[in-house]
């Protein structure tokens, strides 16, 4: 998968500036398609020129010029031809369980921090995750459910796993490395 896909879902739900999208993004699928705003808005670019989405400026007074960003139709039969297309596998890269591999190495005591520092930032996703889902379903009382609004709470419930589940599990070992001295001895 590319940015682009996620950028045309977006586009497909309403017209977006690329501030727009980064904001939407950063509040919805970052924990598992995170993107900076030079991203987006490259991403845009070539959405563009590919006649899949089109810009529209918009004039303000004292302010820039808005550039909203809507999807064509040829972007929406993008969008759904990917839709529709069978699930890749995409073997993940993990740059933390790579050095935890080797940085035994190093000592019991910077294996202590290096799962630790893992164990705060799972910690620290898990309750942003956690505060995300509890405003989302609050601002959603009033909405009937639909699957759409059902798909994206079950993504943010998936992260919401797997940080737990990071934090449990970079805990667990922790907790089985107390009896240890160094290991480099």
């Amino acid at each position: 998968m590319s940015l682009k896909h996620a950028v045309l879902g977006f586009l497909s739900i309403a017209p977006m500036t690329g501030y727009d999208l980064r904001k939407h993004m950063e509040e919805s699928v970052a924990h598992f398609w995170p993107a900076d705003q030079a991203q987006i808005y490259r991403t845009l670019g070539h959405l563009a020129a590919d006649g899949l989405v089109s810009v529209e400026t918009i004039p303000q007074e004292g302010k820039p010029d808005r550039r909203e960003h809507s999807i064509t139709d040829a972007g929406l039969a993008e969008l759904d031809a990917w839709l529709a297309s069978p699930v890749e596998y995409a073997p993940s890269r993990e740059a933390f369980l790579v050095r935890l591999f080797f940085v035994g190495r190093l000592g019991v005591d910077q294996v202590r921090a290096v799962l630790q520092e893992r164990a705060d930032e799972a910690r620290e996703l898990a309750a942003v995750l956690d505060q995300t889902r509890t405003a989302t379903e609050e601002a959603l009382t009033d909405v009937e459910p639909n699957l759409e609004m059902r798909l994206r709470l079950a993504t943010l419930a998936n992260g919401l796993v797997h940080a737990r589940a990071e934090l449990a599990w970079a805990q667990d070992l922790l907790t089985d490395l107390t009896d240890l001295t160094d290991l480099t001895d």
